[in-house]
């Protein structure tokens, strides 16, 4: 009989089982392009000059039941937009210097400077400092990354490759945030009207960039759930200046560019310093026995109760090993963060790891939740981050090392390890001839010093957990607000003509 043949037993066996479409080909995207397309794209005939998805996005903001405005025209959004021109820059240390930041920093939670001009750069440019109600956008590089103007950057003096846009209306500016960072808008922002991939973003790109013209009501209720976000963002931030604050008080720590290190020769140019054999601890490269790491550990030792490793403070210090990965789409696949990520509140993932490829390695070394404290280990070496709860099961890569702490003492540790002091520590561990990093082993070693006041220590670990709580919250209003361009703008279709509703209201008014 049939039913006994046994490839009928096997086909109705592979029936029952779940299908891995991992290694399956992506589906093939088709499209026509004109020839006017084509002359408008530089005779470009490679399929990648064409972004078919902007495309699509073109259309379905033509389609708004709202109808639709060029962002800078006459009936535009659109004030102004321009970048700086490009200036010489004299770089100094921290302590002779203003902030200077650049535009990779333009979307992190709380950016911290790693350049400082001098007086003379800074009087020369000064009237390019970030002002209130802007828009910032990143013209060159990674192109389309997007803020506004708030507590955290206003007064600040970022690079000529962010360009200040500012608005007409009273709630345009939040509005246009919330466009920009939706999907749609990202497409039509990186994107010319032929769906042509642009390499830079002009001022003048935005002549040309289309945006839904909703009611001044609905505008309203997007913008406000931008500017709140961006309050909570300012409030978290205030917090953990209040807990570095507290902890530089505990430990009676001068600003770290005030501490005067040793040196062995002074009347040498060059610098230069002596160790002992007993404190080499195998490492014979020179910036581990750098004498400010001596001058730190001295410092934070003098006021505390005493120094404890990270190994004695956390419960697992992970370091995910190398591994080749395989990438599937968002519905199939975990978001994965790389180092540049992880200083952002809301970054836009690009990565989704295989589920059922990488399942095992998720669980055990990749994933991260609330509270785990996050240490880049290359690239920039050094970067702190404490996940915050949207992150909760999300994976991030092995260059990033993560250290999994108690509740009551994981705010304390990322206060320390993201002050300059703890930075310092932190970056004296890093190694490598041609690479630099650091590990997991290095990391256990780096001392913390434990405060005499334990409520001290408390108040500054809580105000830090209480922070990133603040920062959770900002993350669901920008979500919101995205999720209104996406669903009651961009897609809302036309509504129904009820009849039956129709005719009870007239009833009702009779």
């Amino acid at each position: 009989m049939v039913a006994g043949n046994l490839a009928y037993k096997l086909q109705e066996h592979e029936k029952q089982v779940e299908k891995d479409y991992t290694f399956l080909p992506d589906k093939l995207k088709h499209t026509s392009i004109s020839l006017l397309e084509i002359v408008n794209n530089k005779y470009r005939f490679d399929a990648e000059a064409f972004n078919l998805d902007a495309k699509v996005a073109f259309n379905q903001v033509k389609k708004c039941k709202y109808g639709f405005v060029n962002l800078w025209s006459e009936k535009g959004f659109v004030k102004d937009a321009y970048y700086p021109g490009r200036f010489k820059r004299i770089y100094v240390s921290k302590g002779e210097g203003y902030p200077f930041y650049l535009p990779s920093q333009l979307t992190s939670i709380y950016p911290k400077p790693t350049k400082f001009i001098s007086e003379k750069t800074y009087n020369q440019i000064k009237d390019i400092e970030i002002v209130k109600n802007n828009l910032l956008l990143t013209r060159s590089g990674t192109i389309g990354k997007c803020s506004v103007s708030s507590k955290t950057n206003i007064g600040k003096v970022y690079s000529d490759d962010v360009i200040r846009v500012s608005f007409n209306g009273k709630y345009d500016f939040g509005f246009v945030y919330a466009f920009i960072q939706s999907e749609t808008g990202q497409l039509i922002l990186k994107t010319n009207n032929y769906g042509a991939v642009v390499r830079h973003i002009e001022p003048e790109h935005l002549e040309n960039v289309i945006i839904p013209n909703p009611p001044e009501d609905i505008k309203k209720k997007v913008h406000e759930l931008i500017v709140r976000s961006y309050d909570l963002r300012d409030q978290s931030n205030e917090l953990i200046d209040k807990a570095e604050k507290t902890l530089y008080e505990e430990l009676q720590l001068l600003p770290i560019e005030e501490l005067q290190p040793k040196y062995y020769d002074t009347t040498k140019e060059i610098r230069n310093y002596q160790t002992k054999l007993s404190a080499l601890n195998l490492r014979f490269d020179g910036s581990y026995h750098l004498p400010l790491v001596k001058e730190v550990e001295k410092a934070i030792s003098k006021n505390s109760k005493k120094t404890q490793t990270i190994k004695d403070l956390s419960n697992r210090i992970i370091l995910a090993g190398v591994f080749k990965r395989t990438y599937v789409d968002k519905e199939n696949g975990v978001p994965f963060l790389g180092g540049r990520d992880i200083t952002q509140l809301n970054p836009q993932v690009e990565k989704f790891l295989s589920k059922s490829v990488h399942k095992d390695r998720i669980k055990k070394e990749l994933e991260v939740f609330e509270n785990y404290v996050l240490i880049s280990d290359r690239g920039t070496i050094g970067k702190i981050q404490i996940v915050p709860k949207h992150w909760n099961g999300w994976a991030v890569s092995q260059n990033i090392i993560k250290v999994v702490a108690e509740k009551e003492i994981s705010g304390y540790l990322y206060c320390f390890l993201n002050s300059d002091y703890g930075q310092v520590l932190v970056k004296r561990e890093i190694y490598g001839s041609v690479v630099d990093m650091i590990d997991n082993k290095n990391v256990s070693k780096i001392k913390i010093p434990i405060l005499k006041n334990k409520h001290k220590q408390k108040e500054i670990n809580d105000l830090v957990l209480k922070a990133n709580k603040l920062r959770y919250e900002a993350h669901i209003k920008e979500q919101e607000a995205i999720r209104i361009v996406n669903e009651d703008i961009i897609n809302a279709t036309e509504p129904k003509f009820n009849i039956a509703a129709e005719r009870k209201v007239k009833y009702k008014r009779k």
